[in-house]
């Protein structure tokens, strides 16, 4: 094996949407290429989303009017966010992220997401057909919901801006959201149908057809819990639970909410530090009644929880309701009081069966304080890169992510910026 097939080797850590993306886009450019994880393909933060892939997910959390917002946040919390007391120990995540909640921050961090999205958006759909299961795409948008005219009226700044992006909306009244989905309940003055969007039917399935896409290029994929990554001369070294030492010319780590903290753990030779938060979210399933369906992911912004039609890994039809925000430590115990109003709200617009056993999921997303992920080469540190810290849109933004640490690896042109998503930001 001559130098130049050497240099094009490279190990992957993490095998969710985001890390099994690396590994493909990679592999397309003639990169040899294993990917690691101490699960299978697919099986953590991945696993639980709302399978919604959609231009609108430009709009962070971080936005301007946060400042004037976050006193009610804090004294009268509501389904869309809990704050647990373990989240202050994140307050240099916490005062970063009100900061960027300011005009200019927020005005790179929606065009460079959309770049980010759309890329992701375009490569899903190529990625699904390759991989032969492009049935699993729904190409019906989704719908914010609205209890009453108020409710809508404030939600005047979010539209405005969809509609700058050129986003496909359509604004439906009480009647024309019972035409199209018509087993709500009639509930909702006004919704937002969402057009530029789509939605899968099983977000872990996608991931799992990636990653046998991926063996099926000749990858190759290693199961193992990875302590520690360190700097060689000509490369770098991962070290297992074991205390294995694995060698590679080149590093990507895409291990989401565990990245930061192995970064830390391998006292690498840089000041690089995030602080990242953690957007901690539910997930609870329920068989369809017969002869109920929808047509598409519903939002209902005053339940604060997403509702998604969707096939469980037998084939059934199931709802998966996924709730709002939870601030908290990334390992905290899970606190179930958020799912059960969002099942309490989502069961008075939808009649659904009994939970599915065994069902609830709980996963910590890695947010950074602008909102952006982290796609590049660690500064000081050639040969590792980086993707991780795609909030709660990993799914919408996982492969654009792959495409473009592709491009940046093998010295070509970008298909978007990429500065927005430097490392050298932090």
């Amino acid at each position: 094996m001559n130098l130049f097939e050497t240099s094009r080797q490279v190990t992957v850590l993490g095998a969710g949407m985001v890390g099994v993306s690396c590994a493909l886009a990679l592999q397309a450019k003639g990169w040899r290429v294993s990917l690691v994880d101490q699960q299978a393909p697919g099986e953590e933060t991945s696993h639980g989303n709302a399978g919604v892939l959609s231009r609108s997910s430009l709009l962070p959390f971080n936005r301007p009017g946060l400042w004037q917002s976050l006193p009610s946040m804090l004294l009268r919390p509501g389904p869309q966010l809990k704050i647990r007391a373990s989240a202050l120990a994140q307050w240099q995540w916490l005062w970063r992220f009100v900061w960027h909640a300011k005009r200019s921050s927020f005005e790179v961090t929606t065009v460079a997401l959309d770049g980010l999205i759309q890329l992701s958006s375009d490569t899903h759909r190529a990625w699904l057909k390759k991989a032969q299961v492009e049935n699993r795409l729904r190409d019906t948008g989704w719908l914010w919901l609205y209890a009453h005219a108020a409710a809508f009226e404030s939600g005047a700044a979010s539209r405005e801006i969809l509609q700058e992006f050129g986003i496909a909306t359509e604004v439906l009244n009480a009647a024309s959201l019972q035409a199209l989905e018509p087993h709500l309940a009639p509930a909702f003055s006004h919704a937002l149908w969402v057009k530029d969007a789509a939605s899968v039917d099983n977000p872990r399935a996608v991931v799992k057809a990636y990653a046998k896409q991926f063996l099926e290029g000749g990858g190759h994929i290693v199961q193992a819990q990875v302590r520690a990554i360190q700097q060689q001369p000509n490369g770098w070294q991962w070290v297992n639970q074991e205390g294995g030492v694995h060698w590679t010319p080149n590093l990507v780590v895409a291990m989401g909410p565990w990245s930061e903290s192995l970064l830390e753990a391998s006292q690498l030779p840089t000041n690089f530090k995030i602080n990242m938060g953690f957007e901690r979210g539910y997930h609870r399933h329920f068989q369809a009644l017969d002869g109920v369906r929808l047509g598409r992911p519903i939002y209902d912004l005053a339940g604060a929880y997403v509702l998604s039609p969707m096939k469980d890994d037998q084939g059934a039809d199931v709802f998966r309701l996924s709730t709002g925000v939870e601030l908290a430590a990334r390992d905290d115990a899970p606190n179930l009081q958020q799912l059960e109003a969002a099942e309490n709200a989502a069961r008075r617009v939808l009649p659904m069966k009994s939970a599915v056993p065994d069902s609830d999921w709980l996963g910590s997303r890695p947010t950074t304080p602008d909102s952006r992920p982290v796609i590049g080469e660690m500064p000081n540190c050639p040969g590792l890169w980086l993707a991780f810290g795609h909030q709660h849109i990993g799914f919408s933004t996982g492969p654009g992510t792959g495409v473009l640490l592709s491009e940046l690896m093998s010295s070509e042109a970008t298909s978007i910026d990429p500065r927005p998503f430097a490392p050298n930001r932090y």
